[in-house]
């Protein structure tokens, strides 16, 4: 009896011993897959997104308005901006050009770039694909008829978008772009408040967003381009600030160059 009682008390006791071994080894698979490189490589797969910012030497701040509803502070900004000798990006809806379209030849006369907003500022994530052709193509048609220009940048109305609205912007040919600095300047905030939201931990490759008719964005435009000049960094439209050759949008909305894969063992 003792012999069979040792016999069965070893083999609960290898069955204890694998069950433990399988079990560390389902933890450690489980702690790899949730590791950052792999929740990076994963969402890298399954996400597409614009380009919120730029992973760049240059020290350039890319300063871009959106114009989807008035125009009374539109000519104060674009003095600001001759003044400091500045370029900026005008993302213009086709609602705002057919009531405004002297002042879009003014923004494309006075050399700012010019890129898309939409046809009718719409949710662009509910659209089909063909829905999200043809606003695209309705308001480049629009901006070149008015203005003479071209735009290959395109900004999503409310920064509103999902896979494929990504795929369909680069599909068309144009740059997808969002922002890393919001002014939230269409909340009417004080100028002070613009200046602060705008200007902390303000970096190389940041994309500021602003609209050309926010209460006080005229006001704090000219605190936030000295303070730009006197950190060493030069405001320039979005097209000057993204980067040349092929590049990537990484998991976090970053535009980085292809040579940086192999440093970061995408």
């Amino acid at each position: 009896m003792r012999v069979i009682f040792f016999l069965q008390n070893r083999k609960a006791q290898k069955a204890t011993l694998l069950c433990c071994i399988l079990f560390a080894a389902a933890m450690a698979l489980f702690h790899l897959l949730l590791s950052p490189p792999a929740l990076e490589a994963l969402s890298t797969e399954k996400r597409l997104l614009p380009i919120y910012e730029v992973d760049t030497d240059k020290p350039l701040v890319a300063i871009s308005f959106d114009a989807s509803w008035g125009a009374e502070h539109t000519l104060e900004i674009l003095d600001t901006l001759d003044e400091y000798g500045v370029k900026a990006s005008f993302f213009l809806v086709n609602i705002w050009l057919e009531e405004y379209p002297d002042l879009a030849r003014e923004i494309a006369n006075r050399g700012h770039e010019i890129g898309l907003h939409s046809v009718s500022h719409p949710h662009f994530s509910t659209l089909s694909e063909e829905e999200i052709r043809a606003e695209l193509e309705g308001n480049f048609a629009m901006i070149q008829q008015s203005t003479g220009y071209c735009p290959t940048l395109f900004r999503p109305p409310f920064g509103d978008y999902n896979d494929q609205v990504v795929e369909m912007v680069n599909a068309c040919g144009y740059d997808c772009i969002q922002w890393s600095k919001d002014s939230l300047d269409w909340k009417d905030l004080s100028a002070d408040a613009i200046c602060q939201r705008v200007l902390k931990d303000i970096h190389p490759g940041d994309i500021v967003l602003f609209h050309n008719n926010g209460l006080h964005t005229a006001e704090a435009l000219p605190r936030i381009l000295e303070s730009l000049a006197e950190q060493g960094l030069t405001a320039a439209p979005v097209g000057e600030v993204l980067l040349e050759g092929d590049s990537y949008v990484d998991s976090q909305g970053v535009q980085r160059s292809r040579d940086s894969i192999s440093e970061e063992g995408i």
